[in-house]
């Protein structure tokens, strides 16, 4: 198939993504997706390698075509990347990408422009809905230049009418599937919606906050965040959507009252995170939930016919006229419309990745010559990710052969382990294990694969101490003071963790068994987004390895306050133990090493062994893994399989002893 391919770059409402007729892409779901992740840069939480922007909000494909659906113009598939994780989700719907499609079809000739103004159906492929969009066409030409405004966009544009005809109960069936308009789940009154986007409404203040705060205040509320996804879990299973844990629908909503009778101010959730405007369907949902009487969100009676509604947000506020049918009790949605604006940023093609691609074949090509793939088991931009490209660009010269990297990262490792243990023999797949996945996570939970038995260990690669660092803000500058504060407020303090069975989990887990003390924990698709929040100040603390933390500690986005480790760091030398805090026995120190599916042969993993040792005998790999806080180790084959059995027997005899386990509820980050 061909790697280059035409493409729109589109400003579309407070999105952007890139637009694709359907005959541009690929046949074949598999395939397509995969040209999406490359488009978008998928595997890189930057996405610096394609034309995401490191956001949900700009990780957005539209995917359009002439309709099939009888009475419509266009079908319209919405597809959301996934940001440092090869994902594409076609389940969900997206109405702010939804304002670029008719001019974008209009422009590509799929729909003859009229004069003035031009309406299309569009199906909506993703939930079955059918949208009329009105488009600006003097001289039967579209227009993107305009005074229309809106919030969260510079400038002003065309306007985009966009009316939404059969919404209601597109995807569950029913505009209230629960059968009630009100449910109490876990003690708190919720709506459970289905109006242009399945949807979860909760009053602000059941959960104890007022509605009105910025998106960055609920995204550090860890507690709070905890509360609305266990809601959320139980609300999906109550609409039908069965387990939704690793779903983003049905959206939770925090409302509170506006600031007139015809508004209502809304904090939406992606949902594990505050939208930091609003999405277009979410404010359907909203406005419908608003208009309707008996819901948690229900605003005055009103009467059949139409009503100017305003939902207020972060950014602003998004205006809908609502259609109402019918009286009483019985009063239902009939259509909902609301104005967007749109822009065309760029036309032209898009290269797409090789790497991104499955490539059939390379089976039939000479053993020697085939690419080299890495599994990395943690998301990209940590210190695994970081460790695991250094060795590869220094690997290929040395093995005259192309050393590819690829994150797969999920279930806190044991996805990328069982796919290396299920791997060919032949030493063209390769894995870049840790501590985490060869001896923490198996000595805390029954995994897929055998950590010793499923692998053909290749060698040392390094190791880096443990720190346990904080958010500047954190009001404890010192580990008394951590323990103290958190003492004073059980559960109310968060730590990140690059997942239960990773490094960061057991050093919290240990810190806190050892302190008496008692935190919430937030996992995360590996360090580099873990730390990240806590960059950010979502989460407070967290222990990293120093190779992830040292660029945080250096520009002081993070306070370095301990050590977990048996004696203080030469680049850090005024940070005490967490021992010489008064905190004993929290000793992680972490790992790394290169290992191959168990019965690759014994000359290749030999032969393995020779380069990565030549590589980290290089002067300037060991500079790189210095200045980073790590250690360059080498060895043997052996002394790698002696490494992984003696810290899985390790981490096991701290699992029976301290009685760590598996949280029953844990906060889930999952961008």
């Amino acid at each position: 198939m061909s790697k280059t391919i035409p493409c729109v770059l589109m400003r579309a409402g407070t999105s952007r993504g890139p637009f694709f007729l359907r005959e541009w892409l690929p046949d074949g779901d598999e395939a397509r997706d995969q040209a999406l992740i490359g488009a978008i840069g998928a595997s890189d939480p930057l996405q610096l390698d394609g034309v995401g922007g490191g956001s949900t909000l700009n990780s957005k494909v539209a995917i359009v075509s002439r309709s099939s659906e009888p009475g419509c113009d266009l079908d319209y598939l919405f597809a959301q990347v996934g940001v440092g994780h090869r994902s594409v989700d076609t389940r969900p719907n997206c109405g702010n990408m939804l304002s670029g499609v008719a001019p974008f079809a209009i422009e590509q000739g799929l729909v003859q422009a009229q004069d003035g103004t031009t309406r299309v159906r569009v199906h909506n492929v993703n939930t079955g809905a059918r949208i009329d969009v009105t488009v600006r066409t003097p001289g039967g030409r579209v227009t993107y230049e305009g005074d229309a405004r809106i919030d969260g966009v510079a400038g002003t544009a065309a306007p985009i009418l966009l009316d939404f005809l059969d919404a209601w109960g597109a995807v569950t069936g029913q505009v209230f599937p629960t059968g009630q308009r009100i449910d109490c789940i876990q003690g708190v009154e919720v709506s459970c919606i289905d109006a242009a986007m399945p949807l979860m409404i909760v009053r602000a203040a059941d959960l104890g906050v007022s509605g009105r705060e910025k998106p960055v205040a609920l995204d550090a509320d860890t507690a709070l965040l905890e509360r609305i996804e266990s809601l959320r879990l139980e609300a999906g299973l109550r609409m039908g959507l069965g387990d939704v844990s690793n779903s983003v629908i049905p959206k939770p909503v925090l409302v509170s009252a506006g600031d007139s009778d015809n508004s209502i101010t809304s904090r939406y959730f992606t949902p594990r995170r505050c939208h930091a405007s609003h999405a277009v369907t979410g404010a359907i949902g909203v406005a419908s939930a608003f208009a309707l009487p008996g819901t948690v969100a229900s605003g005055m009676a009103r009467t059949a016919g139409c009503h100017q509604l305003t939902v207020l947000h972060p950014a602003g506020q998004i205006d809908i006229e609502v259609e109402l049918s019918g009286a009483g009790t019985e009063i239902g949605m009939q259509r909902a419309a609301l104005v967007r604006t749109a822009r065309k940023i760029m036309q032209g093609e898009l290269h797409l990745p090789d790497y991104v691609f499955s490539r059939p074949e390379e089976a039939t090509q000479p053993a020697a010559r085939k690419p080299i793939t890495l599994i990395v088991p943690t998301s990209a931009g940590g210190g695994n990710d970081t460790m695991a490209r250094i060795i590869a660009s220094k690997l290929a010269p040395l093995l005259n052969q192309e050393v590819l990297v690829d994150n797969r990262a999920g279930a806190n490792g044991a996805v990328a382990s069982e796919y290396v243990a299920r791997a060919e023999p032949d030493g063209q797949t390769l894995m870049f294990g840790y501590v985490g996945t060869h001896a923490m996570n198996p000595a805390l939970q029954a995994l897929g694969y055998d950590p010793v038995a499923d692998f053909a260990p290749i060698g040392l690669v390094g190791s880096s101490p443990t720190l346990m660092v904080a958010h500047p803000d954190l009001p404890a500058d010192d580990v008394q003071s951590v323990i103290e504060l958190l003492r004073a407020q059980p559960g109310r303090h968060g730590y990140a963790s690059a997942g239960d069975g990773t490094p960061p989990h057991f050093a919290a887990a240990l810190f806190q068994l050892a302190s008496g003390t008692a935190m919430t924990g937030r996992t995360y698709q590996g360090a580099a987004p873990a730390i990240a929040d806590t960059a950010s100040g979502r989460t407070q603390l967290m222990f990293p390895s120093l190779f992830t933390a040292h660029p945080f500690v250096h520009s002081a986005r993070l306070k370095a306050l301990a050590v977990a480790g048996p004696q203080r760091l030469a680049v850090l030398p005024d940070v005490p133990t967490l021992a010489e805090a008064g905190v004993p026995g929290v000793d992680v120190t972490q790992w790394y090493g290169l290992f191959a599916p168990a019965r690759t042969p014994q000359e290749r993993v030999d032969a393995l062994n020779r380069a990565l040792n030549q590589v980290l005998a290089d002067p300037a790999v060991k500079q790189l893994f210095e200045q980073n806080g790590a250690r360059v180790e080498t060895g043997t084959p052996q002394m790698l399989a002696n490494r992984v059995q003696a810290d899985l027997a390790r981490w096991q005899a701290v699992v029976a002893q301290g009685s760590l386990g598996i949280p029953e509820q844990r906060a889930v980050a999952l961008e």
